[in-house]
């Protein structure tokens, strides 16, 4: 599959927060075939905790529909996430999204309740200065978030 259009802004973003890309793409070895996510990165933290390791996969959301892109792409994260939990434990996975698409489409509160069932991890990324802007790892209720 072709890279996200946004793959190498994002791998910029994370060289600029201290990450080291290790793998691009990052290969998930399954039973009949691989998985490609699209980048794995490693950052040494503070001394006590070690090295922290992510498989980070990039997503545009530049269809007409942000719900058949979110369904693709919370799917993709799903499976992903699986099959790292088990091959590669100490990883975490995030999705990385635009900031205008975050502030536009994933304030919803629908898309927040996924979110915070799925324990979706997101990295918000500016594609123009590229620069990470936030990393999202808790999901909080809004008023309208069903329970």
């Amino acid at each position: 599959m072709a890279k996200d259009i946004y793959h190498d802004i994002v791998k910029v973003a994370l060289q600029k927060d201290g990450w080291t890309i290790t793998h691009d793409p990052y290969k998930i070895p399954l039973a009949n075939r691989t998985l490609k996510a699209d980048l794995g990165a490693e950052k040494i933290l503070a001394a006590e905790r070690g090295l922290e390791k992510i498989v980070v996969e990039v997503k545009s959301f530049l269809r007409d529909s942000f719900i058949y892109d979110f369904h693709e792409a919370f799917g993709q994260y799903l499976v992903y996430r699986r099959f790292i939990d088990i091959k590669e434990p100490e990883r975490i996975i995030y999705m990385a999204v635009p900031e205008q698409v975050f502030i536009d489409e994933f304030t919803d509160p629908d898309v927040i309740f996924l979110c915070k069932m799925d324990k979706i991890k997101l990295i918000v990324f500016n594609p123009f200065n590229e620069e990470i802007v936030e990393w999202k790892e808790q999901w909080k209720k809004s008023k309208n978030t069903k329970k």
